[in-house]
């Protein structure tokens, strides 16, 4: 029997495994083939800090030492928002909780030369906001777990939970496995996990985002290009090797599936995209979706279960597993272990599945 049981082998998951492998010994846990198949691999993979919920925000800032001792995880990205003139009150309120600096849409264009100057009214930047290698990230925790001795089972999705006087089993298609602490960090699935183990669910609800493709706009060498954000978040673009990853930004509610884009909600979102450029989208490389999982407040789930000790909740990272995971991963390990946190008591309580009652 192992003494922490993960089910789930995303960032939540794999970072977990890496902290508690310094406190015994770890089973991970994923359904899929590999790790990182559903919301970790289909991330738009940016540290931006100051993006999210009071909560998600210190959660974001506590994880920045993290961050910058690890090797080429980060590179430098930059963040530009751009509104129209009638979304004046939007785009204030988000450059004030993002800090941002705004500048003139003759400066915009200066670093986005696509900018369209007969929509574009308004702009602001701020260059706290940098790219995550997600894979170096993801396979430096399960690294770091396997050194310990942690073993992680790919192809091991959970048909049974049962739970008798040492601990847990869990039924896979590779195995039972036991363990005395069962942790979920099941992404989408963390609800269906829970009911399986006899736990009331939270009411975690998995949304959808669409993501496109699309080749350099007119040509441009875009790799210095900030990640550009509609007002309001309703659409957003990112560099990325060479091409340009377009986001209609949606948060349609689904139930945990692999998930895939729907073609009309990627169309309206690249019109919205389309109208704030001069470039128009003339052909898709590619296109995907993932599930973004958030807990009723829209902040993470970190804590024991107050009706059932032994199940631990690593769940609803929503939008931002990647850029919480070395807090979030650490929180988790200190409550474990039952050890004071370096985060603040009232971010722990923010946290804890104790306040949906």
């Amino acid at each position: 029997m192992t003494d922490f049981l993960i089910i789930g082998g995303g960032i939540a998951g794999i970072s977990a495994a890496a902290r508690l492998s310094a406190m015994g010994s770890v089973t991970v846990l994923e359904a899929e083939a590999a790790l990182a198949h559903h919301a970790s691999g289909r991330s738009a993979a940016l540290y931006e800090p100051r993006y999210g919920a009071p909560a998600v925000v210190e959660l974001s800032l506590a994880s920045e030492d993290h961050f910058r001792a690890a090797d080429h995880v980060l590179s430098p990205r930059g963040l530009m928002i751009v509104a129209k003139a009638d979304q004046q009150d939007i785009f204030a309120a988000e450059v004030r909780d993002m800090q941002m600096t705004r500048c003139s849409v003759h400066e915009a264009r200066a670093i986005v030369p696509i900018l369209n100057p007969d929509s574009v009214a308004m702009a602001a930047m701020a260059d706290h906001a940098w790219d995550i290698d997600t894979d170096l990230l993801l396979q430096g925790f399960a690294r770091e777990a396997r050194s310990r001795g942690a073993q992680i089972v790919t192809g091991a999705r959970v048909s049974a939970i049962e739970r008798g006087g040492e601990g847990w089993t869990v039924t896979t298609p590779a195995g039972e496995f036991s363990g005395r602490l069962l942790i979920n960090a099941a992404g989408a699935w963390v609800d269906e996990v829970a009911a399986m183990a006899g736990i009331q669910p939270l009411g975690f609800t998995p949304n959808r985002r669409s993501m496109a493709r699309i080749p350099a706009p007119g040509g441009h060498d875009i790799s210095r290009w900030p990640m550009l954000f509609g007002a309001g978040e309703t659409w957003y673009a990112k560099p990325d090797a060479g091409a340009l990853i377009v986001s209609p930004a949606e948060e349609d509610p689904q139930s945990p599936h692999d998930a895939w884009a729907d073609d009309m909600v990627l169309a309206e979102g690249l019109a919205r995209y389309e109208e704030m450029v001069t470039e128009p989208v003339t052909r898709l490389i590619s296109n995907w979706a993932g599930l973004r999982t958030f807990a009723p407040d829209r902040v993470l789930v970190i804590g024991r279960d107050p009706r059932q000790p032994d199940f631990f909740w690593l769940a609803g990272q929503g939008g931002y597993g990647f850029q919480t995971c070395p807090a979030a991963s650490q929180l988790a390990a200190d409550l474990i272990g039952g050890r004071p946190s370096g985060l603040s008591a009232g971010l722990v309580a923010a946290l804890d599945p104790a306040r949906f009652g």
